[in-house]
């Protein structure tokens, strides 16, 4: 692995961006931390190999921060090869017509707007850098092909970055850009350890199900990025095996 491939990584203070971050650097990424919590960001960067990270507090809601954060990047280290559009969070698990419009937006403007954002300024950089392209991943959600109860707001806007994705890997062949999306189901994140307790099915009983180590999420980034650019893996899901999602539940 070239050790001067550089990363992004955004939402990378906890979960399945922290764990995708010190993949990466095991790997010998040099990695940019982002986030909206810069204590967060400074635990990673502190268990970090040295010189192999920096951290960037960034709300990816803000274009003017991302684009900010882009620049930081490309004037410490020259270029972005790889983009994992990672950052994202949820709404309350209440029925629809009691979620707040304060709640709604909050939830578009970080999982789909912030993901746009993040993107455009990614093109931004892979046209205009030599060797020109790079690679960018989407997280999208198991929640991208099939909802859970009382999930409007989430699901939706995974369901939206499908349509980025998809959009963004036909915009950037001409540029040499691979645009793909993980699809991760039940990763054992502080999010996720709900799940163990118990959480609502389609039918309404509270099932327990199972957990898989966050770590094979870094693992499968580590791989897709792997590739060559003149190969892509478009769509990557990494699940629990046991977790009802294929089938009947």
């Amino acid at each position: 692995m070239n050790n001067l491939k550089i990363a992004i990584v955004t939402g990378a203070g906890s979960g399945v961006g922290k764990a995708t971050s010190m993949a990466l650097m095991n790997a010998g990424y040099r990695v940019a931390l982002v986030g909206r919590r810069q204590e967060m960001l400074e635990e990673v960067l502190n268990a970090s190999p040295k010189g192999q990270a920096i951290t960037v507090p960034t709300d990816v809601s803000n274009p003017v921060a991302v684009k900010t954060l882009f620049d930081r990047v490309v004037q410490e280290w020259g270029r972005v090869d790889l983009l994992f559009n990672n950052a994202g969070v949820g709404a309350p698990g209440i029925p629809l017509e009691e979620l707040t419009v304060e709640q709604w937006t909050n939830v578009v403007n970080i999982n789909l707007n912030g993901m746009f954002y993040c993107l455009q300024q990614a093109f931004r950089v892979m046209k205009q850098q030599d060797p020109k392209g790079g690679r960018i991943i989407n997280n999208g959600s198991i929640s991208a092909h099939a909802p859970r109860p009382n999930s409007i707001a989430y699901t939706a806007t995974k369901h939206a970055v499908t349509g980025l994705t998809k959009t963004a890997s036909l915009d950037g062949r001409h540029y040499n850009i691979a645009v793909g999306q993980i699809d991760i189901g039940n990763a054992g994140t502080p999010m996720a350890q709900r799940m163990a307790s118990g959480v609502p099915q389609a039918n309404g009983q509270i099932a327990i199900e199972p957990l898989m180590d966050v770590d094979f999420v870094g693992k499968s980034i580590v791989y897709m990025d792997s590739l060559p650019l003149e190969a892509n893996v478009l769509f990557h899901t990494i699940m629990a095996t046991k977790m009802p999602f294929v089938g009947r539940g």
